[in-house]
């Protein structure tokens, strides 16, 4: 059997028998992997406690006919330790890699700008360079435009008429103006459309700066918008504690 090795970051796991698991990862260079990590349930295992979801590691894999097999692995960063001491931050990096999962259907298909978004977002979480609930609606967003769904705030996304625009259609692609605005359009605060183009960004001096009430707008619109464009319920955002963003 081809071996190979990678870095890699753990998405979720799933027990196999009395002992294994499948063990489900993005990595740098081959995309999303499913593997069998023998043996990892033993309390005698070396490897259990490395692989496990957020753990960034480096493993090496031999390729299998239905699922590859984890024959090594060596930590890189331990995410999962410092994520998991913390609710907000495990809820919040459990949101990330379901949307991750979602988003990288296809195993074995290069995905290394969600990598890097992956990897990225989980070490801003564990080092608490943000407040959980911004690092991870920035996520979201960044996650969707490479996926070809970006949303637009500055310019109409039905005409292009430049902004500032009153009216968010979550099926219409982000703000829309006067002319083009649909039935049951949402009309966030000009503080949201600001905040929510700093999270797409990546502008933190205004993220960090945000008001607790136009963080709660702004999740309830990102949250709304990644699920319509999925096409599907991401079910960890409903447990996302959401008690840190209070802003200054």
């Amino acid at each position: 059997m081809p071996l190979y090795r990678d870095h890699a970051i753990v998405l979720r796991t799933h027990k196999l028998g009395e002992a294994d698991r499948i063990v489900t990862m993005l990595t740098r260079d081959h995309g999303k992997v499913r593997a069998v990590a023998k043996g990892v349930r033993r309390t005698t295992s070396r490897i259990g406690s490395r692989m496990e979801p957020f753990m960034l590691v480096d493993v090496q894999l031999y390729e299998g006919r239905n699922l590859d097999i984890v024959s090594q692995v060596e930590m890189r960063e331990p995410y999962a330790r410092r994520i998991a001491e913390d609710y907000a931050l495990f809820t919040a990096a459990t949101a990330m890699v379901e949307t991750t999962d979602t988003i990288v259907a296809q195993e074995k298909e290069p995905a290394r700008e969600n990598y890097r978004l992956l990897h990225g977002a989980l070490g801003t979480l564990s080092r608490k360079e943000h407040d959980a609930g911004l690092v991870l609606d920035s996520f979201l967003l960044r996650a969707l435009a490479i996926a070809g769904y970006a949303p637009s705030f500055d310019v109409c996304a039905t005409c292009g008429a430049k902004g500032p625009h009153r009216a968010f259609a979550v099926s219409g692609g982000g703000a829309t103006c006067e002319n083009c605005r649909a039935p049951g359009s949402a009309a966030p605060a000009p503080e949201t459309f600001s905040l929510l183009a700093a999270l797409l960004t990546g502008d933190w001096a205004t993220s960090d700066a945000s008001d607790a009430r136009h963080r709660r707008e702004a999740a309830g619109l990102v949250a709304a918008y990644v699920q319509f464009h999925l096409e599907r319920q991401v079910r960890s955002l409903g447990h996302v504690d959401r008690g840190g963003s209070e802003g200054p």
